[in-house]
Parts: structure tokens; sequence; C-alpha cells
């Protein structure tokens, strides 16, 4: 591993092959949250779901005691209305909400980091828009994840994409490089400018996340100083993937 004159971490091959397996894991995480997702189930189910399969494993999530005030779980349910670091606890989910899961796994020394979002039982159209539409977001994003190109030309693919589609990006939260940190340099918005940023390059290696909005792209964060949501309380999504920039098409991290 060695840093370039911009400070982006540039991995080794062997690296990216321990990445990967971090990646793998994440992925098993969450599949593990995903086959329970149905009404009645509580969120702290999912997150002692997702630390189980992480434990045997031999990982752990990086979220845990994270940040100030220490975050107190493995994984963030977000529901409906937050965007984003819901934390776990009695609440039960119920048909026609809308959840979004992240998860970290840390497997030797290297982070994988994910998320999705999926309906629970019957949504409403507007809701399963707003999944695809993010999802795909994150799927415009990774294919700019090429050598040449620069971050910029990723955060401008995925606000062109949202943004025509009807929806609305973050401006407070991004995506962010990855690797033996969670939160490396360089930071990549979900808005912006071609040609900008920083210049992509084989081994580098970033946490790419499209978090889209119905009604507004403004948030604020509730009294738990954690779950950030809508400002107007209008349903959010939020998909993630850990991804490689290699000599040709990026390379997924984060997948089984």
């Amino acid at each position: 591993m060695h840093w370039t004159e911009n400070q982006a971490n540039i991995k080794t091959p062997a690296e990216i092959v321990i990445m990967r397996e971090a990646g793998r894991i994440n992925a098993m995480a969450l599949a593990a949250v995903e086959a329970l997702l149905q009404p009645g189930v509580t969120t702290a189910d999912l997150n002692a779901a997702a630390e189980e399969t992480l434990r045997k494993n031999g990982a752990y999530s990086p979220f845990f005691n994270y940040g100030q005030p220490p975050y107190p779980a493995s994984i963030t349910v977000s529901i409906n209305e937050q965007l984003v670091h819901g934390i776990p606890g009695r609440r039960k989910l119920k048909e026609g909400d809308i959840v979004s899961v992240d998860c970290g796994a840390v497997f030797e020394g290297f982070v994988g980091d994910s998320a999705f979002t999926a309906g629970i039982g019957k949504i409403s159209a507007s809701a399963k828009a707003l999944i695809e539409t993010t999802e795909k977001a994150l799927a415009v994003g990774i294919e700019q994840m090429r050598p040449g190109n620069r971050t910029g030309d990723v955060s401008a693919a995925i606000q062109m994409f949202v943004e025509t589609s009807g929806f609305h990006v973050t401006r407070e939260y991004t995506g962010h490089g990855v690797g033996r940190q969670m939160h490396e340099s360089p930071q990549v918005p979900n808005y912006g400018t071609p040609g900008t940023g920083m210049l992509l390059r084989p081994g580098m290696t970033i946490a790419l996340e499209p978090m889209v909005l119905v009604g507004t792209h403004k948030t604020r964060v509730l009294s738990d100083q954690w779950t950030v949501v809508s400002t107007d309380g209008s349903l959010t999504a939020h998909f993630e993937h850990s991804v490689a920039v290699t000599e040709g098409e990026a390379l997924i991290l984060t997948v089984l």
C-alpha cells in the first residue's frame, strides 16, 4: 500500500483480494438481513442476523462504537423518511415500509461497505420507482469508475440520472474512499461537475452510495444524533457498493 501525491490510498492487487473477501462477507450479512424482511420483524432482529453472519466469517462491523456519540449497533436500519444512520431497536417493520440497510465488515484489516433498500410486502408505485432509480443510479456511477475519469464524472452521472428521474440527491452525505479505514480520501458526492475532482487510477477503492429523496434534497438529524431524515418527511432510499478501479471496468467488491 502506498499513498499518491493527492492522498488517495492505492491498493495492491493482494490487498484488493482481501477487500473482495471483506466485501463478500458483507454481502452475506446483508443477504441474511434481507431474508428476514417481513412485517413484525424488529430492526434489532436485523442487526442480530448481520452480527451473527459477520462473526461466523471472522469479521466484525466498523460501525459499532464509531463516531460521537458512539454508534450502538453493527448495521444502520433506516425506514421510510429516514435516509441513513437509523439505529436498530424495538421498532417493527410494517407492510408498505421501505427499509434501507447499511452494513460494514472488517476482515483481515480491510473494510467492505455496502447498502440496499427494499420494500416490506406491497409498496406504493412511487416507493418502487424510488428504489429502482436509486439502485440504477449506483450502477450509473459505477460505470464511470474507469481510469482517466475523475470523481466529478462519477458524481455528475449519479446526479443527472437521479434528477432527470424526478428525484433529489442528498448534499450533506457522500460516497468515500474505503480500505483499512471505513472513510478514506476521496469524498465522492452524489452531485458534481464532470471533469473535476480527483483523477481515478487503478487500485483506488471507493464506496459509492447514492442517497435519494422524493421531495427535497434537504435533511435533518434527529435527537438521537444519528438518524438522518428528509426535512419534508418524504420517502428516501440508499444503495451502496465498495468498488475498485481497475485497468478496465470497475470491480464491485461487495457482492457474493
